[in-house]
Order: C-alpha cells, then sequence, then structure tokens
C-alpha cells in the first residue's frame, strides 16, 4: 500500500479490519430506525407524577403479558431486582434464599446487603439453572430460633439462568417452587432479565413461566433489543411500594416515555427474532465445538448464550483468543482462565457466526493440541 507521495506504508492488521461482530452481550445492540423514530416522536410528560402516557401503556401491555395486575419502568435490571428483594424484605435482617451462581447474588454489586440490609442464602444452582426443591426447604429458616436466625421472606429464581448457559426454568419447576414459598408463607421473585428467550425457547407463555411468581423483573434491553431498561410485575399494592423506591434510588426519570417507546417497538418487533437467535447460538455452538481443541456442552444451548472450554492441551488462554479474535473485528467476553461466552442478538447475521467460526478456526489452528481435543 503506498501514500500519496508514493511511500509504501505496511498495513496494520488491527486497523485495517472493518468488519464488527459483537457477541459481548445481547445488551450492546443499537437501537433500530423504527425505535429511534418512535424516540423521537413519543407523546411524554412528567413519569414520577406518573403522567407519562408512553410509559403508562408500556407499563399495561408489559403487565398483560406477565399476567400481573400492575407493573413498573426502572432504568435497568440491577435497579429492578434490588426494588423487588427490598419491598419484599422490608424489615433489616430479613433473608432471602437464592442461586449461588444467580445473577443478583453475584453480578449485582451485593445491594441486597450493602443498602437494604437483606442477607443473602444461597443455594448451588444445578447445570440446568434450577436449585433442588429439598435444597431450598432445607435452606429456609426455622422462626422458632429466631433469637440468632435471620428470617427467611423470599425466594429468587432467574429465567432463563445466564451464568447455566441460558438455561430454562419450566412453568412445572417454578409451581413447585411456588407451592413451597406458599407452604411456609414466603415470597417468590423471578429474575426474569431473558424471560422472553425463555418463553420462546420452551413454546410457553411468559405469562404461564411467572404464574407462581408474586413478582417478575423482564429486561428490555437484552434479548428484545431496546437500549435501556427493566419492567417490574407484580400485585397492584406492591409496584406502589415499588414506585416509591424507584424514586428513593434515583430511578425516576420524567419524560422516560421517550425510552418506553423504543421498547413498545422491541415488544412488536424483536420478540419474533429470538427463535432465530436461539439457532444461530446453535449453529455457532456446534462450529465452535467442531473445533479441535475447544469443547461446547451442546444440550446447554437452549437459548442465545454460548459458552465454550479452551481444552487444557491447547496452548492459549482465554484472555490471548479474545485478543486475537478482536483483531478480527469479534468481540466476546471471557469467564474463566479457559473459558469465553458469545452471546446472540437480533443484530448478529448468520454470516456473521459463520465468520465467527472461521476465525476462530483460524486462531485456533496455529496452536497444537497437545494431549487430546473434540
Amino acid at each position: 500500500m503506498q501514500s500519496s507521495r508514493g511511500i509504501k506504508i505496511k498495513p496494520n492488521l488491527v486497523t485495517m479490519v472493518t468488519r464488527r461482530v459483537d457477541l459481548r452481550s445481547d445488551t450492546v445492540t443499537k437501537p433500530t430506525e423504527a425505535m429511534r423514530v418512535a424516540m423521537a416522536n413519543a407523546e411524554v410528560d412528567d413519569d414520577v407524577l406518573g403522567y407519562d402516557p408512553t410509559a403508562a401503556r408500556l407499563e399495561k401491555e408489559m403487565a398483560k403479558i406477565m399476567g400481573k395486575e400492575a407493573a413498573l419502568f426502572v432504568p435497568s435490571g440491577t435497579m429492578a431486582n434490588l426494588i423487588c428483594v427490598l419491598t419484599h424484605c422490608q424489615i433489616r435482617g430479613s433473608e432471602v434464599i437464592l442461586g449461588d451462581s444467580s445473577h443478583i447474588h453475584i453480578y449485582e454489586n451485593g445491594g441486597i446487603s450493602t443498602i437494604g440490609g437483606v442477607h443473602p442464602r444461597t443455594v448451588k444452582n444445578n447445570e440446568d439453572g434450577t436449585m433442588d426443591i429439598k435444597l431450598i426447604e432445607e435452606a429456609i429458616r426455622d422462626p422458632s430460633f429466631e433469637i440468632c436466625f435471620p428470617t427467611t421472606r423470599l425466594i429468587c429464581l432467574e429465567n432463563s439462568h445466564a451464568h447455566s448457559g441460558g438455561r430454562c426454568l419450566t412453568a412445572e419447576y417454578t409451581d413447585q417452587v411456588g407451592e413451597l414459598a406458599k407452604k411456609y408463607g414466603l415470597k417468590l421473585h423471578i429474575d426474569g432479565a431473558r424471560i422472553f428467550n425463555a418463553s420462546v425457547a420452551l413454546g410457553v407463555p411468559v405469562h404461564r413461566l411467572v404464574q407462581a411468581a408474586d413478582t417478575v423483573t423482564a429486561c428490555l434491553s437484552k434479548g428484545l433489543g431496546a437500549p435501556a431498561g427493566t419492567i417490574i410485575a407484580g400485585p397492584k399494592t406492591f409496584i406502589s411500594k415499588a414506585k416509591i423506591l424507584r424514586k428513593t434510588l434515583g430511578g425516576g426519570m420524567r419524560q422516560v416515555g421517550i425510552l418506553c417507546a423504543a421498547a413498545l417497538v422491541a415488544l412488536e418487533e424483536n420478540v419474533a427474532k429470538l427463535e432465530s437467535d436461539h439457532k444461530k447460538a446453535r449453529a455457532l455452538a456446534v462450529g465452535l465445538n467442531n473445533i479441535k481443541g475447544l469443547k461446547v456442552d451442546l444440550p446447554s444451548v437452549e437459548t442465545n448464550i454460548v459458552f465454550f472450554d479452551i481444552l487444557e492441551g491447547l496452548g492459549i488462554t482465554a484472555a490471548e483468543l479474545l485478543k486475537k479474535l478482536e483483531a478480527h473485528g469479534i468481540l466476546a467476553m471471557g469467564e474463566g482462565p479457559r473459558k469465553l461466552r458469545f452471546v446472540i442478538h437480533h443484530q448478529i447475521s448468520e454470516s456473521d457466526v459463520q465468520y465467527t467460526i472461521s476465525c476462530t478456526q483460524k486462531i485456533v489452528t496455529g496452536f497444537p493440541v497437545t494431549n487430546g481435543g473434540n
């Protein structure tokens, strides 16, 4: 390559990459043109005072989808789960039972403890994201010994379960946990950040998946591809209390209908795309698993998340592979020294999937496997 002055320039392969395949998360999507138009034309008012018509329309629609009395828009999934746990556990020193690899426990800054004074009691998550019913029951504190024990007030589930690779909890399993909660006078909350992915994968309506839950959250900016926001759904009395706590936490955003307008477009246009996302995730999983030195647990790929392991015999770490993928314009996230995560979303094409497989194959081929592969 030559400059305008005829000087030979050595090409920089990193800067020359024009293709970008962003598989870090389904939160990285850009608003579609339809979303941008809806946002620009959104009818808005002060939502803190309860007068934003677009926010009200979204909340009404989401409450209907979830099969709950009412709903509330909040800025993020972390805030949504925090509001739900704190509203269920209004007495400091309350205890919540949740999975040891749940998003609330690992990835939400310990907010239920630092802000709410709520104690987490973890139960081991199985590979499919469930917790054994027997172990949940054993974790419930004996109220007769409250002189020493915190008081169990809430059980939390996550559907789909991100850390388990997007595995889905069935309605029947959730019903069992719901019955257990009722037996002991507890509440059940579902972190449904990707509940629409679970619904599509299982072929079960969202309202049925969360029927046994007292409250549920649903992220608008993950699989659905909206720019921001999460919905809380539950009883009217609960939502009234949650709205006050949203204000306390700084989540009242006045003319929030601008964001809600994009979310309404996402509901209309992107739910139907989730099945395609799941198919592309499976194709990616199969392609990666066919590369010598990599391993994917294929049955675990139920929705849009793909975890894969770098086998010990391959002379490359997750950090090194991430760096080399980035040089090809492919962005991903590490999940440990020898594990990576790819997440499919509606702005990833079949061509992007094949490009990712091809680039990964080329990179890995340069590192010999010394003690076996697939």
